[in-house]
């Protein structure tokens, strides 16, 4: 994904509601083809990354990301300053390339004479399955720890123990958690409400149908019985009147003594 991309994506979230926005996506950026997409909220004071999708279907990953919002818009607008080489890393929950290496660096490459493309641009392949003792498997590890005890990284083990175990960041966490189901109350209650909105509109949209189909009925009843009656007037009998006015034989004798009373 270039620079500009990922910015658009990254900053786009904040007006689509409830929709996943890419942050990595294929080499061949063709939409939908290995791509990663992640919900982001937004509150007064927090970023929240969550719920994790790839190639469309939900991944099984347990954790949110948590950023403050100012220090976030920060490091996303330095996108826009990034020179040198573009760099598209996807990081997979399976060794899609079967070969269990910690990371597949690809670049693009000349047919004719085999040699790299040098343009700067190239595709980084992360194997989280590889949770060795280097330090990238250790990182992967931390990805998918959940006690701060466990993890290899300070950076985040401080974190993780402050978020958890801290009265100060249970209370930030509660905040986030209160924000987080409140938002997502109101988008399901917006949700039922459209929902019912639709409901109702077909439904008055159908009673008006009905309405309307009935009125037309009465219409034209209305028109048989003054051409019956017409035709009663004119001295017809009662089985020409019932074969030409579409009214029943009861209907047209009804009409017949209304008229001779």
């Amino acid at each position: 994904m270039w620079q500009s991309e990922l910015y658009t994506s990254l900053m786009r979230s904040f007006f689509l509601e409830d929709e996943p926005v890419n942050i990595f996506v294929c080499g061949c950026g063709c939409v939908g083809c290995g791509d990663t997409e992640v919900h982001i909220d937004e509150t007064k004071r927090l970023v929240i990354w969550h719920d994790f999708i790839q190639d469309s279907k939900t991944i099984e990953f347990n954790q949110i990301f948590v950023f403050d919002r100012e220090q976030y818009y920060s490091e996303v607008n330095k996108i826009l300053e990034w020179v040198g080489d573009t760099r598209l890393v996807h990081y997979l929950g399976n060794d899609v390339l079967h070969d269990n290496l910690p990371l597949y660096n690809i670049r693009r490459r000349i047919d004719e004479n085999a040699k790299c493309f040098e343009d700067g641009s190239r595709i980084i392949y992360v194997n989280s399955q590889r949770r060795d003792d280097t330090a990238l498997g250790k990182l992967m590890q931390d990805l998918y720890c959940t006690e701060p005890k466990n993890l290899h990284y300070q950076e985040f083990a401080e974190r993780m123990e402050f978020l958890k175990y801290s009265k100060e960041g249970e209370e930030k966490m509660t905040d986030v958690i209160e924000e987080y189901a409140a938002r997502k109350a109101e988008a399901a209650a917006k949700a039922v409400e459209e929902k019912m909105t639709d409901v109702i509109e077909e439904y008055a949209a159908k009673k008006a149908e009905a309405v309307a189909k009935e009125a037309a009925r009465e219409a034209v009843k209305e028109k048989n019985i003054e051409f019956a009656k017409g035709l009663l007037a004119d001295g017809m009998s009662i089985e020409f009147t019932v074969r030409h006015s579409k009214l029943s034989e009861a209907e047209v004798r009804e009409l017949a003594s209304k008229l001779t009373a």
